[in-house]
């Protein structure tokens, strides 16, 4: 029998994570001898942890890394790439040639999740971002090398917001969140970064006429699969896009790493983890 290449995916909490239904669907599909596991890890001893994947002291090939732990594994990789330098932080971990490499999917994920249910959705437009917390960092620079002339970045504290401006340069903007409506104003794209309607959670009334006729909008929120942001908008006209093709799509480079071949997001696979989240929600 073959070796078995072993991946992992580590947070806290990391029991949520649909990361384990998503690689172990890909290695059946493909007959690969190897595992995905996720492995809870507290923020004090994730040190440890990266330096003993790092030093060659663990079993594992690689893996991924979610909330807290990006900016840690980012750190505590020995060759990070382009992408995870300007983020300053890490979900997915290999090695080359011993060596512990580190690159950031969330953005890949992002784009191509886009760029199959909304084809053409970029270009020299503007862009509006909900929320200025650490997910929001892979978006705002896909949608600068995506092309976007007009960034704006909205958010409740204008502090974070400005951070995010001062980081990616001088196509960004920020603005509070009684701005929305002026910023929005021709805007070919509205994204939703911030924590609004996860969980259902209920969201404020958001009145989306102001977009571009053509204006798409997504939420990278996938729990529920139609969040309240995407139904609004849908009642109002709009073309939605739901966030499960980012984590779908966000995981395919990774595998590739570790295990050598390229997977493919299918409706099967997207329908295996609808139906998860369905059946616990």
């Amino acid at each position: 029998m073959a070796d078995l290449l072993r991946a992992f995916v580590t947070g806290d909490p990391v029991k949520h994570s649909r990361s384990p239904l998503i690689h172990g669907h890909w290695l059946r599909e493909m007959g690969i001898a190897g595992s995905y596991d996720a492995i809870e890890v507290a923020r004090e001893h994730f040190p440890d942890f990266m330096a003993k994947l790092a030093a060659g002291r663990s079993e594992f090939v690689g893996g991924n890394v979610t909330i807290p732990h990006k900016e840690a594994a980012f750190a505590g990789a020995r060759k990070p790439d382009e992408i995870a330098r300007e983020l300053g932080a890490a979900n997915t971990l290999w090695f080359e040639n011993g060596v512990l490499a580190a690159t950031n999917t969330d953005g890949y994920g992002f784009a191509t999740n886009l760029d199959n249910r909304a084809p053409g959705w970029s270009g020299q437009h503007s862009a509006v971002v909900l929320g200025a917390g650490g997910a929001s960092r892979a978006i705002l620079m896909t949608l600068r090398d995506r092309g976007f002339r007009q960034i704006h970045i909205v958010n409740r504290t204008m502090s974070r917001a400005q951070a995010l401006v001062d980081r990616f340069g001088k196509r960004f903007t920020a603005h509070p969140l009684d701005a929305l409506p002026e910023v929005m104003k021709g805007a070919r794209l509205f994204v939703n970064t911030s924590a609004l309607g996860m969980g259902g959670s209920p969201v404020p009334h958001i009145e989306f006429a102001p977009l571009h006729d053509d204006a798409i909008v997504t939420d990278i929120v996938y729990t529920p699969l139609m969040t309240p942001l995407l139904s609004m908008a849908a009642e109002q006209g709009f073309k939605t896009v739901d966030g499960l093709g980012m984590l779908l799509h966000q995981a395919v480079p990774g595998f590739e790493k570790w295990f050598g071949v390229r997977p493919v997001v299918t409706d099967r696979l997207r329908d295996l983890i609808i139906a998860d989240l369905e059946s616990k929600a």
